[in-house]
Formats: structure tokens, sequence, C-alpha cells
């Protein structure tokens, strides 16, 4: 007989988030970085290469290539950014435009993520224990609050902050595997909607290169499904099992098979990969933890089934990559599933400790990017300006005033939720992480609007290509043989140039060379070409790149 269930909740605590304050809370984390800045390094340029040069016809839209060299077969995400590109493009600009659909796909995981919480809490087996005198929240109370909270918990997490905000296939995966964890979580409801998620969902994780990760997830919604003790359970696995089978069909048309497990080397490895596993899904790991404890007893019921076996799958694929972070975001909308039905069995003690360490951590956070900024524009104090200046060679500061009054919005804002956190308002279950996801949300805000240009110098590929084109005039063909993909898909984009990067140099057909060498222990020039220059981006003082010329022949 299975023990009774942990959550006790009454009917105030039952409150749902204000659906305005949680708009805003979406849009605050969502729509920072999206304006105004190039694709970064390393990732987001090199996939916003692909997208640009399919749109612009650089390359096929079948076999997307960079400089010459193929890329991965993450389809699905270069078609959707690289048609955003062609219809966009001529309008926003096409940074903008292919990072318009990614920001579209991170709405989608926060919006599945919270319809998946619901349908889940509204189970038989998830619902809190009545009282004996009444007061106990109602089912569809109780569901909407447990999935604010869960929303909150996915905001909060560190790790999607950075990855979340890019252009890359890793997004389309994020989207992918949130709305196989919706399928699941509906399978009950009436209708084709959770049957449809579920047929899309693996084909489009195998499509946007997760193949292995597509089968694992329809290993798991076949184990649910069978051990399910509702009749819908074995209704809906010929579904789960068509997606699964359709997503191998699909990777193996699209030759996205790819043994991508590495071995561990050292020990540093192994300890990078704890670290990582830390940090990145933080705070709403320790929650999980704490859910799966509170309801260790009913670990085979579908609340906690469903979000188990995908996160499971994710730290799995994440541990055998040799800790990939990418492979591990996608446990994060399953991680703040299971974070949520932690909170109603927190302790006050506990959720006020969460709330001071995240007062602490904003804080500080706060007070050095507001410090930075304060020095840059105003001189005072010098040593952050002068720290700056050191290491970013050439940047000068700009002001915008739009940026500024974002940014203080923004904080006085969170100045307001302290407040209210710290009053009496103890009642709503999702209380204890409205600060750590406010947080986190202020922090990308100021990093966006108060650090953007700075940010954008740092992390962008122009400072280096625009010292390139000092010696390399447009158009011309660059041989870039061994080249990070990239720097070639900078050179291409922002440069204007033709790289081939397929070709050795002595064979190559373009007039000038370019790699990477290090700034320690530069290398000996080639036969048959002249060096030109040597120039670095002003961030890294560990690379630069040596520009070369092929002497003329006689």
């Amino acid at each position: 007989m299975n023990s009774p269930n942990p959550a006790l909740v009454t009917h105030r605590a039952a409150q749902r988030l204000p659906r305005l304050a949680l708009f805003l809370f979406c849009a605050a984390y969502v729509i920072p970085g999206v304006f105004g800045r190039d694709p970064w390094k390393n990732a987001d340029i090199t996939a916003f290469g692909n997208m640009v040069g399919m749109a612009e016809g650089r390359s096929s839209w079948f076999s997307p290539a960079l400089g010459g060299l193929p890329s991965d077969a993450a389809l699905l995400p270069y078609w959707l950014g690289a048609a955003f590109v062609k219809l966009l493009g001529p309008m926003l600009g096409a940074p903008l435009a292919a990072r318009i659909p990614f920001a579209l796909l991170l709405v989608l995981a926060l919006v599945l993520t919270w319809y998946s919480t619901y349908h889940l809490a509204r189970t038989d087996a998830a619902q809190p224990l009545p009282f004996a005198f009444g007061g106990e929240a109602k089912p569809i109370d109780y569901a909407r609050a447990i999935a604010d909270g869960a929303l909150l918990a996915l905001i909060a997490t560190l790790g999607l902050l950075q990855l979340g905000h890019e252009t890359t296939p890793e997004l389309a995966q994020l989207a992918s595997v949130s709305l196989f964890l919706y399928g699941m979580s509906a399978m009950p409801m009436p209708g084709i909607a959770p049957k449809l998620a579920v047929m899309l969902a693996l084909p489009a994780l195998a499509a946007s290169g997760a193949p292995a990760v597509a089968v694992a997830l329809g290993g798991v919604g076949t184990l649910v499904c069978w051990r399910s003790d509702r009749p819908t359970g074995l209704q809906f696995l010929p579904w789960v099992i068509g997606s699964a089978v359709l997503a191998v069909v699909i990777a193996w048309m699209l030759g996205a098979w790819e043994w991508r497990a590495v071995r561990y080397e050292s020990g540093d490895q192994v300890i990078a990969t704890l670290k990582l596993l830390v940090w990145f899904p933080w705070p709403a790991w320790p929650l999980a933890f704490w859910t799966v404890w509170r309801w260790r007893h009913h670990l085979l019921h579908r609340h906690l089934a469903v979000p188990l076996g995908c996160v499971a799958v994710s730290v799995v694929t994440c541990i055998a990559m040799a800790g990939q972070d990418r492979a591990l975001m996608l446990s994060l909308p399953a991680l703040a599933v299971l974070a949520s039905f932690a909170l109603p069995t927190l302790q006050r003690s506990t959720a006020a400790a969460v709330d001071w360490f995240s007062v602490f951590f904003v804080c500080v956070c706060a007070f050095l990017l507001w410090g930075v900024y304060i020095s840059l524009q105003t001189g005072f104090p010098a040593t952050p300006a002068a720290n700056v200046g050191r290491r970013l060679d050439g940047y000068a500061s700009s002001f915008s005033l739009l940026a500024l009054i974002i940014a203080a919005v923004g904080t006085l804002a969170w100045i307001w939720l302290v407040r209210w956190r710290t009053g009496r308002n103890r009642h709503p279950l999702w209380k204890s992480l409205v600060l750590p996801a406010s947080g986190v949300a202020l922090c990308w805000l100021l990093l966006t609007t108060l650090w953007l240009p700075m940010l954008d110098y740092a992390r962008s590929y122009r400072p280096l290509v625009d010292r390139i084109a000092r010696h390399v005039p447009k158009d011309q063909c660059v041989n870039g043989w061994a080249l990070p993909r990239s720097l070639i898909a900078a050179l291409e984009y922002m440069g204007g140039y033709q790289v081939d990067a397929i070709t050795a140099p002595a064979m190559s057909r373009c007039d000038y060379l370019l790699r990477i060498e290090s700034a320690g222990n530069p290398r000996a020039s080639l036969a048959g070409w002249t060096l030109v220059a040597r120039e670095q981006r002003p961030s890294d003082r560990e690379e630069l790149a040596a520009i070369y010329r092929r002497n003329p022949t006689r």
C-alpha cells in the first residue's frame, strides 16, 4: 500500500501568480539579448553562419557547409533560421531575423513546461491530502499554482540563461523535449493534442541533431505507458512507439547518426563534469532532489516518473559526452517540473534560506553590473573602467538612454519584489521561487542593456574581422585550412570573404591564408607565403590570427 501523499496545501496557498506579472517575468527573460547585438562566439555564430549561408545561396539547404566544411545534421533548426533570414532579413537584418524563431522556441519551452506541470499536478496521485474539516486547495487552483512554480523554477535555472538566448540547434532540441514532456503529461486528456505532440516531438528532436536522445526518450515513454495502471496508457503506447520509429527513420535519412560519447582523459574532466552538474541546473536540482525524497513512495506515478525519465536521459547523455552542457540543458524543463512538486512540502526555514541566498547573490551581481557601468560612463570610480580598458583593447564606451531606462525600471521592479516577498505574503506555493527567478531575469536584463556594447565587443568576431579587413580586401578568397568553424562563419558573413577550408594551403587557389597561432609561440612562416600581419580579438590574449599572402609566381 502506498504511503500518503506528502502535500498539504490550503486554499490560500493555491493562489495563482497574477497573469500580468507572469507575462512580464517571461518578457523580461526572453526579450533582452534579442536586439542590438552580433552573433557571439562560438556556437552562436557557427549556427548562424549555416543559416545565413543557406538563405544567401552559398550552401545547400540539404547539406549546409561553412567554407566547404559540411556541418552537422541539425537541418530542422537551420531551415527555420534560414527561412526567417530570407523572409525578414532585408527588413530587420540577418542576425535579428534568425534570432526571432529561436526566441519563440524559448517561449514555447516555457509554455510547454507550464502546461506539462499543470496536467501532471491534476492527476489523482499528485493531489494534496484533503483536510478533515475542509479548506484544502481545489484541484485546478493547486495545479495552476504548481505550474506557476515550475515556470519560475525554469527561469531561475542558471544554465538556461546564456544557452537559451543563442541561435543554436539546441534550442530546437529543448523545445522538442518540452513537447514530448507535454505529450506524456497530458496523456489522459481527450483529443488529439497529446498524441500529436508526442508524434511531432521525437522526429523533430532527431531532425535537430539529437536522434539518440529521441530514441532514449521513446524508451522512457514506452516504459511509462506499459506500466500505467490506466487504459489510456496502453492506448497511448502505439503513438510513442510510432514517434520513436519515425525519429529513427528521419535520422537515417538525414545522416544524423554520430557517435558523440567521449572518454574521460583525466580527473580534471571528471571534476569539471561534477561542477557542471552542480551549478548548471541550480536552483532546480536541490528542489528536485527534495521532491524525490519526500515523494519517494510515489516514484512510479506519472507525475514523477515522466519528468524523472526525461532528466535521467539528459544527465546520462551529458556524462557520456564528458560534461556537455548543451546535453544537460535538455533536462531543465523536466527538472523544473520536479522542483515544483517540492513546493508544497518545503518548510518555512528552507524557503527563507532560498530567499536570502537569492537576495545576496542578486545584490552582489547587480552592484557589480551597475558599478562597472557607472565607472565607464562617469570615470568614477576609476578602477573598473581601467580594468575594462586593459582587457578590451580599443573599446570605446557608448551611452544609450533607452538601455539606462530599461535597466533602472527592471532594478526598481526587483527591489519592489524583494519588499513584497519579505512582507507578509507567505501563502502562495510559488513564493519561494519569485526572488530566484526575478533575480536571474534582472541580471540578464542588466547584462543585455548596461553591458551589451561591452559584451558585444568582447564576444563578437566583428572587431577581429575589421582588423583583418585592413590587410585583406573584401571579396577575396581566403584559405581557412584548420580554422575553427566559428571564425569561418564570421569571415563569410561579416567580412564578405570566400573561405576555402577544405583545401591544403599548398593546393589552394586563394591568394590569402589565415591561420590561428599561439600568442606566446607564433609558428614559422609557410613556404610560398609571406606574413602580412598578426591580429587578435580584443578580449583574447592567447590566440593570434596570422594573415599571409601568396608569393607571386615568376
